[in-house]
């Protein structure tokens, strides 16, 4: 498929962006993206090209959003990360994504920040053992403490719509055709107890000045968990995405680095 990208367009996308919610967790990427590739006095086409190979558009070594610069990773290969997971329906169903593709909110999609584009990845809801498969085709969130924003369908089998948002897992499982069936598993698993880990060290002293300076920040159960010669400092158990924000927030107004939540079997 071809699309015709001009000046105009470009300058309209941004001037509509400047009209939206920025709570609503805009894939903002998508405009970089078309003023690097795009945006030219005269009309560009893009090609759509081999559905397995990554995207030209979507795969740009970096950009910036918010005056902060994400990196794309060269290979979706090992990735997996805990966090919190976002969703994006309606408003931007139809519009085109990051890399150049029209965002249908009934398929099977998410949009990550830094994953190559297309990727495909595994999403599992550790609140309540949902799991989906999704190909990333677009770019977002860009809010702090959201790791992933899945399109309505896939948040509707994670049974997170409602919520808005939950905790989740994402691990990548390779490339993805756009045609290829994407499937979701339900599991009655119980993941454990989650924890936000702030930091690992040698020298268990400096995890337990760390931990004293989150305790004089405010916040509380804060424990240092001793594994493999690495004295770690977690907070939790976290009950729910709401908690995580609050207790980020003041993380933030600390100025500790921001964790990463961490899983402890039963």
């Amino acid at each position: 498929m071809e699309r015709h990208i001009t000046t105009a367009k470009c300058i309209t996308a941004l001037r509509n962006f400047a009209a939206h919610d920025a709570g609503r967790f805009v894939l903002i990427a998508l405009f970089s993206a078309a003023f690097v590739f795009g945006c030219t006095p005269t009309n560009k086409r893009v090609s759509g090209g081999n559905d397995n190979a990554k995207s030209l558009k979507g795969n740009i070594p970096f950009y910036e959003v918010y005056g902060e610069r994400y990196y794309v990773l060269s290979s979706n290969k090992g990735y997996k990360q805990e966090g919190v997971a976002s969703w994006y329906g309606k408003k931007f169903h139809g519009k085109l994504t990051s890399n150049g593709e029209d965002y249908d909110m009934h398929a099977m999609t998410a949009a990550h920040k830094t994953l190559p584009l297309p990727s495909t990845v595994r999403v599992t809801n550790l609140r309540n053992g949902r799991s989906v498969v999704v190909r990333v085709n677009d770019r977002g969130p860009f809010i702090d403490n959201r790791i992933i924003d899945m399109s309505y369908a896939a948040a509707k089998k994670l049974d997170m719509v409602q919520n808005g948002t939950t905790m989740v897992r994402v691990e990548s499982i390779g490339n993805s055709s756009r045609n290829e069936p994407v499937s979701y598993e339900t599991s009655a698993s119980d993941f454990g107890a989650i924890y936000m880990q702030v930091g690992a060290f040698g020298e268990r002293a400096n995890a337990q000045r760390l931990a004293d300076r989150i305790s004089d920040g405010g916040i509380r159960d804060i424990s240092i968990y001793d594994e493999n010669g690495f004295s770690k400092v977690r907070i939790g158990p976290i009950k729910d995405v709401k908690e995580y924000d609050a207790i980020a927030q003041k993380m933030s107004a600390l100025e500790i680095p921001q964790p990463h939540l961490v899983v402890e079997p039963r």
